[in-house]
């Protein structure tokens, strides 16, 4: 019986899976208005009755996807800000692993440009923040506790450095040439951080 009922469950986790993988790709490439339900169940091997039973609809589907998305991003940053590197290479480390994700077509037209039309802009903000506000957050209070900056008020220091990664993330996708803004961009937040350090 618990094998039957642990068989079911891997299926039913196996089908969620290759939903949500069908539909990163899909709305990768064509966009939330330009990507169907059926699209997806068919890429993904599935009925269309299977994606019902998972998701409610398209935005309920796009925001799983959403959800893996970021996913990805959050796990990779909070694996190098936990790391055993000294607090300023981790910070140095974890601002060029975020800019490198700002060049994954994914995470440019599922994060940065449609999430804000598809879930509303409050709603976006808000799942942002919850995903990388809390690293900005840490990754400060280690710098200052460590003496390599200035003691900075953490809240205030640490949304105004959210705000600049969130624009840069923008400026990289809506570039056409995404990676040459991404070295500038990498370079302008190297300087700024290096312009607080303590020598």
């Amino acid at each position: 019986m618990a094998t039957t009922r642990s068989r079911r469950l891997d299926y039913s986790e196996s089908t969620r899976s290759a939903l949500v993988d069908s539909a990163i790709e899909l709305f990768t490439k064509g966009g939330y208005a330009g990507t169907s339900l059926d699209e997806v169940a068919r890429r993904a091997r599935v009925t269309k009755g299977a994606l019902y039973h998972h998701f409610s609809g398209k935005q309920a589907l796009f925001e799983a996807a959403f959800a893996k998305v970021e996913s990805r991003v959050f796990g990779r940053l909070e694996e190098i800000m936990r790391g055993p590197e000294p607090p300023w290479e981790r910070a140095l480390r974890g601002v060029r692993e975020f800019i490198s994700h700002c060049l994954d077509p994914a995470y440019q037209r599922i994060a940065i440009h449609e999430a804000p039309v598809v879930m509303g802009w409050e709603r976006w903000r808000d799942a942002e923040d919850r995903a990388s506000f809390g690293l900005i957050r840490t990754g400060v209070e280690d710098l200052i506790e460590a003496g390599e900056v200035e003691p900075v008020p953490v809240e205030i220091t640490s949304r105004l450095l959210f705000g600049a990664l969130s624009a840069a993330a923008t400026e990289i996708a809506g570039s056409p040439d995404p990676k040459r803004v991404g070295e500038q961009v990498e370079a302008v937040i190297v300087q700024l951080l290096n312009s607080v350090r303590r020598t």
